[in-house]
């Protein structure tokens, strides 16, 4: 009974201010919301630190294999935060994939994977389209965009206000996170020229919008997209979900569910935070199958529903 009552009380405070719980209730953002919640290695565990990059010479095996990534002339890769959008119950919000670039020039390799839509995922996508990035350097105070000559500027006929504005707030947020910065984005020109991208002031520097307004409320950090795995699956996440549960399922070729369990994030109220469990696979047929990690739906199906992230993984 305890528990009903704590999600009544919850629910009846937020839901009439609009736009769903979670976002109604993560105003209060602090001042490093708009930081990469966790750009760790998708071979380690979630970092607490926002914003941290990870360069390697080379990687361990792990249990969970995922995609390689190209490497610098010196075999060393970092490993970056791309913010994709993709789809949810509020519209479109962004997703973050891990993904590894050369680390000789990372902050340029991150803008050009952002920019190409290139995601492992295929839920995910870029709001980027017909940008080209020529560099991303860091100056003091900000960090410079300067696109490539063929570059187009003003927003698609196709692109909506919000959109325009996430597609800015992808491009910030993938970039404060390979930075490890808290620095506006300042975009230019070819030519040097300061530049509005979408009709979004990033001639003056954009900073990151609050992370409960911007990115959905779970996502997967492991296993990649297309991992093969045996003898049991490592996964991990972010995520603001009610009373920090998220619930994960593992689904089959068939559609059957044949893992249905939930973990514990590390909170829940303005931001997102760690979650990770482990799955054993010991009694998994070979084969294709789909872990869902959705957030807790406090309002029994009568607010939008819960925000959910999916990746496909294959068992030997």
């Amino acid at each position: 009974m305890k528990h009903l009552r704590t999600r009544a009380a919850v629910v009846a405070l937020c839901l009439p201010l609009g736009l769903g719980l979670l976002a109604a209730c993560g105003d209060d953002e602090p001042d490093n919301a708009g930081t990469d919640p966790n750009s760790s290695s998708p071979s380690s565990e979630p970092s607490s630190e926002p914003g941290e990059t990870t360069t390697t010479q080379s990687e361990s095996p792990t249990e969970t294999e995922g995609p390689s990534e190209t490497e610098s002339p010196d075999g060393s890769t970092a490993t970056v935060p791309i913010y994709f959008a993709g789809d949810t119950p509020m519209g479109t919000r962004l997703y973050r994939e891990l993904r590894q670039v050369p680390a000789e020039d990372s902050l340029t390799e991150a803008a050009r994977l952002l920019v190409s839509g290139d995601a492992l995922d295929p839920d995910y996508r870029t709001l980027l389209d017909g940008v080209t990035i020529n560099e991303v350097t860091e100056e003091v105070g900000g960090i410079v965009v300067t696109l490539g000559e063929d570059s187009i500027t003003s927003a698609d006929k196709g692109l909506s206000p919000a959109d325009a504005k996430l597609a800015v707030q992808s491009l910030v947020y993938t970039l404060q996170g390979a930075a490890g910065s808290k620095d506006h984005v300042e975009v230019r020109l070819a030519n040097t020229t300061p530049a509005d991208l979408f009709g979004q002031p990033t001639s003056i520097g954009v900073k990151a919008a609050p992370q409960l307004k911007v990115l959905s409320l779970v996502n997967i950090g492991l296993p990649e997209e297309g991992a093969k795995a045996s003898g049991t699956l490592k996964i991990d996440g972010m995520a603001s979900s009610f009373e920090a549960t998220v619930r994960y399922f593992v689904t089959s070729e068939s559609g059957a569910t044949v893992v249905d369990d939930s973990a514990m994030a590390k909170g829940w109220i303005n931001r997102l935070y760690p979650w990770k469990a482990t799955i054993d696979l010991s009694g998994f047929e070979p084969g294709t199958y789909v872990l869902h990690a959705q957030t807790d739906d406090p309002t029994g199906g009568e607010g939008p529903g819960p925000f959910e992230d999916t990746r496909t993984f294959v068992v030997e």
